[in-house]
């Protein structure tokens, strides 16, 4: 998946002060599209080290953590190991090399994943494939920010054509809403967090 190599490399100090203040906020965003989801079962799409997840973990009966980085992996499986944690499975895979047939959920939930993939579509019809009908996907990302350049990521998205690109692959009932403004939280600019629901 898109910038692997450098996921691999920042693994073991990827929890700074910051990161996990923006995960408690997307966390808190996609619990708030949740409803009757204890017997319910979940992928942390692009987990990174679990720090979405793992905020949700009471919400569901069980979720998958699954990155295409190992060493982010590893930072779980340390986390699982030292809280016991029993409802959860791990998974280092890549969507944007290969397919997985046999992979379902009730709700997938990705959080600051989708800027860093390249080819978009592809991955969100994917995504769409792993969902059982009537299951969940909620995109936590950025707004569209013309400030941010870069030919590492995306610099955001914009609500309306992510919606359009989502309808094409057969997605419907979207909703989405900006919920969180920050100062330099992208790339070092000031910016703004949305939240998508699509369902299949």
């Amino acid at each position: 998946m898109g910038n692997t190599d450098k996921f691999e490399m920042i693994a073991n100090r990827y929890d700074t002060a910051e990161r996990i203040q923006i995960a408690k906020v997307s966390s808190n965003a996609i619990h708030e599209y949740l409803t009757d989801t204890k017997d319910k079962d979940a992928i942390d799409f692009g987990c990174g080290t679990g720090l979405v997840g793992m905020d949700l973990l009471n919400d569901f009966h069980s979720i998958l953590f699954l990155d295409a980085s190992q060493n982010m992996i590893n930072q779980i499986e340390q986390k699982i190991s030292n809280s016991n944690i029993q409802n959860v499975t791990t998974l280092c895979f890549d969507f944007e090399r290969d397919s997985l047939s046999d992979l379902h959920a009730d709700y997938i939930f990705m959080a600051q994943v989708l800027l860093h993939i390249n080819d978009v579509e592809l991955i969100l019809s994917k995504l769409y494939e792993l969902l059982n009908e009537g299951g969940h996907l909620l995109i936590v990302d950025f707004d569209k920010n013309e400030k941010i350049i870069s030919d590492m990521v995306h610099n955001g998205f914009d609500q309306a054509e992510l919606t359009a690109i989502m309808t094409k692959i057969g997605y419907k009932d979207m909703q989405s809403k900006t919920f969180y403004n920050g100062n330099k939280i992208f790339m070092g600019q000031d910016a703004s967090l949305f939240i998508l629901d699509a369902q299949k």
